[in-house]
């Protein structure tokens, strides 16, 4: 199943850094933002996360749960968000299957070279589970997270 605008946001439940488990069947009547990172407390993805962390009262006040995915385990999840006050759940992919089903893990370029690897990418899946918007490559890690709120607020105008 294919990440389609305006079709159902494929599910998954996943563990969060806690050994928890976060399923997106059980987030509906809110609009969650998924967004897929590389690795844990690296500077691209440090900084989308701490551009989330910054905006995280902004897409409180519009209804709206964030949810970082990578392939790291708990344990690093836990440290990063420690490190960085990051106020919102990471989940593990560590089998990248979740990643995968939403086309943010396969063939990119990395320096000029094609490689396999979490392509970092972003879902914004609505209160009803339908995906409204999709980013299917994020070039700057850094200003996507206002991009993102940007989208959300435009909407709800």
């Amino acid at each position: 199943m294919a990440v389609e605008e305006g079709k159902a946001a494929p599910l998954f439940t996943l563990k969060d850094q806690t050994g928890g488990k976060v399923s997106l069947k059980d987030l509906r009547g809110q609009n969650v933002i998924v967004y897929f990172y590389p690795k844990d407390d690296t500077p691209g993805c440090t900084k989308q996360a701490i551009g989330f962390t910054a905006l995280d009262k902004e897409f409180k006040k519009l209804n709206t749960l964030v949810l970082g995915v990578s392939p790291d385990d708990e344990a690093s999840h836990d440290k990063f968000i420690c490190k960085y006050n990051i106020p919102y759940t990471l989940l593990c992919d560590t089998d990248k299957k979740v990643m995968t089903k939403y086309g943010a893990y396969g063939e990119k370029m990395m320096y000029g070279k094609k490689t396999i690897g979490v392509i970092r990418s972003t879902v914004w899946v609505d209160e009803k589970g339908k995906v409204k918007r999709h980013w299917r490559r994020v070039p700057k890690a850094a200003d996507h997270p206002q991009k993102v709120l940007e989208a959300i607020q435009a909407a709800t105008d």
